[in-house]
């Protein structure tokens, strides 16, 4: 009698062809038995000689399909019937399922080979796909991950495609969006069309895998300006989709960009996410793709319809977000026709149905690491793994700008793709969309809610109105829990968590904090000195707004104020809409405004990646006092800057060079300080700050030189997009706290 293992694997094994590999691999050691798909696990009974068994069991690992990332979650020995062969049986259910959901991927080498081999059968089908790439996420309405429970399943299969299908040898044997041109989905115009659409200039509305691009010809300064007047986007950069060409696919992006082999490895993977990457001075795209800005966003096509329109237009196209700017992106036919109805020109729509959307994930490159700004399509559901076991079913909603929500239960969480700024209804439409999706897909249910403590962002206000239990996390603690959870660390940590502005333990606007301790137990020991932007919200778009409020805390008169007619100032005296912050990301849009005369903004963080395009070189910085206050926190006074700030007989770019400096010094300094006083050894730098490549690259040099451990976020963005994970990963703490102390 043959022996017979029964072998339970996990992690990525749905939707990468993973049951046609351990079929084959059977076959190739000579065993009989059987592979099954249940919920998240692959289930194999597997008979043969000892010999054969341990192979094969090695080479389910080592030899696992590309896309796929197993593990043996079990294998033991057992006693089964006599098999006359190996099969590959349907489908189960489990009591208990691991599921993982499969993302979005561009083509395969094969795939695209087909696409355009004039006697293939798929010969430029926009919607050409197998077991190793094609839409996963954005398709998939119910789990498992079977073709009738995606939204393929309204695309009946031809006889071609059904063989396909069911043959366990053909590398499509249920690729679940599997179609051909008889039976599957379809573009409602031809391509060549569009093509000379874009090359007259207009504007083309493209549906795509996880929603819609606006596209436009990347080379007309008068198509980008068009682009940006209608969409009421006057400055904000906006990426290029490249034509693969050249043995890497990526001859057109080094026309234009400088690559790093990391940039270059990102852009070319599976999930095709848009890389931020230094600009050649002699690329030949308009001017205004990226005002002010040494870099742009690149990225390869994603999607078999992606790669035609880009060969055939031969050149690059700008591919930003189809949506009204902050919003998700759009996703539903109908209704992109009326809503970009006054931006686009035209549009090429496919009847394949997007059953969620996902944003293009953005990636840039600092201190030698490839790090997410926007984690979405290819790459999310982002699914982790947290240090501290979670007794409940916990959904963390984030913040209010930049939002993802989370989902954690046991030792998993998963985070959501990209959603964008809750202040509109479309917004909270996808946000509720994707929380009942990823409790459904995932199999589990919510028992407790965790939200931003800030009474006013639309998640807090969502989660009270709920039927389930509430907590609440102090925005930076989430920052800081975020960060030493992705780490995995238990060691005493000092988290300097650097932002716009959050809701405090005070009742000010924090932003600018060094807490200490872990998660689940942080106290704030530093932070910088504070003033009082007037406008409340305006400061955030308008910078001069922060730069007059340097000079009025100080008694100092701003010559070039714009508030001609002291309005601001008077209501900055009265204290009236003049919160106080202790925001960093304030104090760079004030330098923005002094260095730059970068006064007003027209979207988030505009002054200060301007300020950081035009470093040069290292500067001196100037040196920052360090005091405590009567709480005990050690607080910068940036008082010392705002002459060097002012000094126009310095450059622009050498005073924007000693900005960065000085500021990379107080967090050196404050980290010295503290350790005198403290035991810790590493530091996690976090908050949407520290995207800053120069801050982040200057900070990290010096703390490491004086001994310390350094971490920045490298699986989740620094951002708020980080602040769901870090508000589970937060109450999870709390928790395993309460049960150790009690």
């Amino acid at each position: 009698m043959a022996d017979a293992a029964r072998i339970t694997l996990t992690g990525h094994v749905q939707g990468v062809g993973f049951r046609p590999f351990v079929y084959r691999l059977a076959l190739q050691h000579e065993l009989t038995g059987y592979v099954q798909n249940r919920l998240g696990e692959v289930a194999i009974v597997a008979c043969g000689s000892p010999q054969s068994l341990a192979r094969f069991k090695s080479d389910l690992i080592d030899k696992a399909p590309p896309l796929a990332n197993p593990s043996i979650a079990s294998a033991e020995s057992v006693i089964v019937d006599h098999y006359e062969s190996f099969e590959i049986i349907g489908s189960a259910a489990d009591e208990n399922p691991r599921i993982f959901v499969p993302a979005d991927n561009f083509m395969c080498d094969e795939c695209r080979q087909e696409l355009h081999d004039p006697d293939d059968r798929r010969y430029g089908y926009e919607f050409i796909n197998c077991t190793q790439c094609g839409p996963r996420y954005t398709i998939i309405e119910s789990l498992p991950y079977d073709r009738p429970n995606t939204s393929m399943g309204a695309f009946p299969l031809c006889g071609s495609c059904e063989t396909e299908y069911r043959d366990p040898l053909n590398r499509r044997f249920h690729a679940e969006p599997v179609a051909c041109p008889e039976c599957g989905p379809h573009i409602d115009r031809p391509i060549d069309e569009i093509v000379r659409e874009l090359r007259d200039g207009r504007i083309v509305a493209v549906k795509g895998i996880g929603g819609y691009h606006l596209m436009c010809d990347a080379s007309s300064a008068s198509a980008v300006k068009s682009l940006r007047d209608r969409k009421q986007r006057p400055d904000k950069p906006l990426a290029v989709m490249f034509p693969m060409r050249g043995p890497d696919g990526l001859e057109a992006v080094r026309e234009h960009a400088a690559l790093h082999q990391s940039e270059a490895e990102l852009i070319a993977s599976p999930g095709r996410p848009i890389v931020l990457v230094r600009k050649r001075p002699d690329a030949a795209l308009a001017d205004n793709i990226a005002p002010g800005l040494g870099e742009i966003g690149v990225f390869l096509p994603y999607s078999p319809l992606h790669d035609l329109l880009l060969e055939r237009f031969a050149g690059p196209l700008v591919a930003t977000s189809g949506n009204i700017s902050g919003e998700p992106v759009l996703t539903e036919n109908e209704q992109v026709a009326t809503r970009l109805a006054n931006i686009a020109d035209s549009f090429l729509h496919h009847d394949r149905p997007i059953v969620r959307p996902a944003d293009d994930p953005v990636y840039r490159r600092i201190a030698s690491e490839l790090r997410p700004i926007r984690i979405g399509r290819g790459g999310a559901p982002l699914e982790l793994e947290l240090p501290w076991a979670q007794p409940e079913v916990v959904l963390g909603v984030g913040g209010h700008m930049k939002d993802t929500i989370a989902l954690a239960w046991e030792d998993r969480a998963v985070v959501s793709p990209h959603i964008g700024e809750m202040d509109s209804p479309r917004s909270l439409d996808v946000f509720e969309q994707l929380v009942e999706d990823l409790q459904s897909l995932y199999g589990v249910r919510a028992t407790r809610i965790v939200a931003d403590a800030h009474p006013a962002y639309t998640t807090h206000r969502w989660a009270r109105k709920q039927a389930l239990p509430v907590d609440t996390v102090w925005h930076h603690e989430a920052h800081a829990s975020a960060a030493v959870a992705e780490h995995g660390g238990d060691a005493s940590w000092l988290v300097f968590a650097w932002d716009g502005v959050g809701f405090g333990r005070d009742g000010t606007l924090w932003g600018g904090e060094a807490l200490l301790g872990n998660a689940g137990h942080w106290r704030r020991v530093a932070s910088l000195r504070t003033f009082r932007p007037p406008g409340g919200d305006k400061a955030a778009r308008e910078p001069w707004r922060s730069a007059a409020a340097l000079h009025w805390e100080c008694g100092r008169k701003w010559k070039d104020c714009p508030d001609d007619r002291g309005l601001a100032q008077t209501a900055w005296h009265r204290g009236l809409n003049s919160p106080v912050t202790s925001a960093a990301g304030r104090l760079f849009d004030a330098a923005a405004a002094l260095i730059c005369d970068l006064h007003y903004g027209s979207f988030e963080a505009q002054g200060p990646m301007v300020l950081e395009a035009i470093c040069d070189g290292a500067a001196e910085p100037v040196p920052l006092p360090l005091a405590k206050d009567v709480d005990g926190v050690l607080r910068a006074d940036w008082e010392p800057l705002l002459d060097a700030l002012c000094d126009r007989g310095r450059s622009a770019e050498s005073r924007a060079a000693m900005f960065h400096a000085s500021m990379a010094d107080v967090i050196l300094g404050q980290a010295l300080a503290l350790r005198e006083e403290h035991d810790f050894s590493h530091v996690a730098l976090t908050g949407g700050v520290f995207q800053n490549r120069v801050l982040s690259e200057l900070a990290m040099e010096g703390l490491a030189k004086a001994g310390f451990t350094v971490f920045l976020p490298r699986v989740l963005p620094c951002n708020d997009a980080g602040l769901s994970f870090g508000q589970i990963a937060e109450l999870a703490a709390r928790n395993n706290r309460s049960e150790r102390d009690g």
